[in-house]
Formats: C-alpha cells, sequence, structure tokens
C-alpha cells in the first residue's frame, strides 16, 4: 500500500527548497503617500475664478433666453389682440365706403385706427401695387391690360394687414395680367408677303 502525501505536503524531491510564506507587519510594509500634494494658493484661486465665470456666463445666457421668450411672447399676444381687431377695421372700411362714417362715430373709428398704427399695424394692398403672393391671395383673373407690365392688384376685395414683417392677414385681390404680344402665325406672314 502506498502512502498518499498529506495535502500541501511537497510532493518534490528532498533536495527542493522549501519556500515558507513571508509574513509582514505593518511597520515593514510598503509607505503609502501620507499627504495629498497640496494645491497651491494660486491654482485654486484659478480654479475657483474659472468656475464662477462659468457660472456667470450661465446666468447671462439664462437671462438672455428668458428675455428673448418673454419679448415672444409678448409679441404673439399683441399680434393676437390685432387680428381679432381686424373685423373691426373691415366694418369701419365698408362704413366709410357708403358714406356711414360721420360724427363722433367717425373720431372713435380714426382714434382706433391711430391706436393700432401706435402698435405698428400697417395695411397694405392697394389698387395699383405689383402683385406679391406673399402678400396677397389672388381671388379672380380680370383679365389683361396694356397698361402694366407685371401682374398687378386691379381690385381689392379684403386689405391686408402686417405688424413689422409678420403677415397677420394677407390681402384678397382680384389681378390683371399684362397683354401679350400678338404672335405672327405663318398665315400672318404669307399675307403680309402676297400684299406686298
Amino acid at each position: 500500500m502506498t502512502e498518499r502525501p498529506e495535502e500541501g505536503a511537497s510532493t518534490g524531491s528532498a533536495d527542493d527548497p522549501v519556500v515558507e510564506p513571508v509574513e509582514t507587519t505593518p511597520e515593514e510594509a510598503p509607505e503609502a503617500p501620507a499627504e495629498p500634494v497640496e494645491v497651491s494658493l494660486e491654482q485654486q484661486l484659478e480654479e475657483r475664478t474659472a468656475d464662477l465665470q462659468r457660472l456667470q456666463a450661465e446666468y447671462v445666457n439664462y437671462r438672455r433666453r428668458v428675455e428673448r421668450d418673454r419679448a415672444a411672447s409678448r409679441a404673439a399676444g399683441e399680434a393676437s389682440v390685432l387680428r381679432s381687431l381686424l373685423t373691426v377695421l373691415d366694418d369701419i372700411g365698408r362704413a366709410e365706403q357708403h358714406g356711414e362714417l360721420e360724427g363722433g362715430f367717425k373720431a372713435v373709428a380714426d382714434a382706433l385706427q391711430q391706436a393700432l398704427k401706435g402698435h405698428g399695424l400697417e395695411a397694405f394692398g392697394a389698387e395699383g401695387d405689383a402683385f406679391d403672393p406673399r402678400l396677397h391671395d389672388a381671388l379672380f383673373h380680370a383679365g389683361e391690360s396694356p397698361d402694366v407690365d407685371v401682374t398687378t392688384v386691379k381690385e381689392v376685395v379684403r386689405t391686408g394687414y402686417r405688424k413689422g414683417d409678420e403677415v397677420l392677414r394677407h390681402a384678397q385681390v382680384g389681378v390683371v395680367e399684362p397683354a401679350a404680344e400678338p404672335v405672327e402665325t405663318a398665315d400672318d406672314e404669307a399675307d403680309e408677303t402676297e400684299n406686298d
């Protein structure tokens, strides 16, 4: 019967050196850095200054964004109120066309129109204006005219209004085209040569 070596026992020959684990004491352990590297006062000052500058830039950007949003909200609210008053201006215009705008009613109408102009409301779309599809809605074609060089507003059905660059309502108009040049056909040229 063969004997088995005990666990942990060396199976090597007698000539092999025996290596025993070395126990270290805390006094013999390698030294870790005792204190973190100190940051100089100048470096700390630079870091704090950079932090403050970043914070100030964020605050300035926030204020600008809030002011821009506030101005956009104000403009949208003003445009909404102006749009709601356009039908009143239409009624005043019709009353003026029929000669019913007199006395105290005329004074109130004039005051209203001046107040709206003070808020930047501008009317556009008069007869003789060049047709611009960004400003006008062409409702009908009123024919051709030799008096115009480009498509022109012939009749205004409803006045358009804008505030600055924003169109609040397009003008509804009838347009007239420039007269087409008569095109000579082969028959016309043949007639001309026969007459010669």
